[in-house]
């Protein structure tokens, strides 16, 4: 046998060795690393069918919570509502609060409805964009059954130069302001609208409307 054959079989027994030596040790450990990760993976799976189970579950709820409004029957649809707010899952449970003030502005109950709208704009824990869309809809309901101060007080903020809901904010700020007969402050507001290039053409079409509406209004009773 050659020298370079022999290192080669030393060198080789002595792998074996250290490979024996250091499955005794560490074998048991990463057995049962192997075993956890197995268990984690099996969990996994199985929470997140359960979440996606209750999820479809909430959806078909939610779908039936619609319909029956859209029938009439506003407090069936209420009640049902009020279930995906307690135990509904993924964004059911805030899409069912704004729905159920919806249905509560379809049935005439508009004081109920606002509260229901500024309890989503109030709730840290909501989605930002989701609450905005709450002070929009409170704010479009105060517009005929409330004051210009109240329909402020909830779009304001919306109404900076950056902000993306700026337009439809300004909007619902200038029909309240003319209703209360403040026209400066309503043309004010609509002249912002008309002169924002990145306006929706419909709002700048009814911005220019309003404005003319408003100062030709102005003119007759100065006439």
């Amino acid at each position: 046998m050659s020298d370079n054959s022999f290192i080669r079989e030393v060198n080789e027994e002595l792998r074996q060795d250290q490979m024996r030596v250091l499955w005794r040790r560490y074998g048991p450990i990463a057995i049962g690393l192997a075993a956890l990760l197995v268990l984690g993976m099996a969990a996994w799976v199985a929470y997140d069918h359960w979440w996606t189970s209750r999820a479809n579950e909430s959806g078909d709820r939610f779908a039936q919570a619609l319909e029956l409004a859209e029938e009439g029957n506003s407090q069936e649809a209420l009640q049902l509502l009020e279930e995906l707010e307690n135990s509904g899952a993924g964004a059911y449970p805030v899409l069912a609060r704004l729905r159920a003030a919806t249905t509560l502005a379809d049935s005439d109950d508009i004081d109920g409805a606002i509260t229901k709208f500024d309890e989503v704009a109030n709730d840290a824990a909501v989605p930002a964009a989701i609450r905005d869309v709450a002070r929009l809809r409170a704010a479009l309901l105060l517009v005929d059954h409330g004051s210009y101060a109240d329909v402020a007080a909830r779009v304001e903020t919306l109404s900076a130069d950056t902000n993306p809901m700026r337009h439809i904010a300004r909007e619902t700020m200038a029909l309240a302001a003319w209703k209360e007969g403040n026209r400066e402050n309503a043309l004010s507001l609509f002249g912002e609208i008309a002169d924002d290039e990145q306006a929706p053409a419909g709002a700048r079409q009814r911005a220019e409307m309003m404005m003319d509406l408003i100062s030709g209004t102005a003119t007759g009773e100065a006439g």
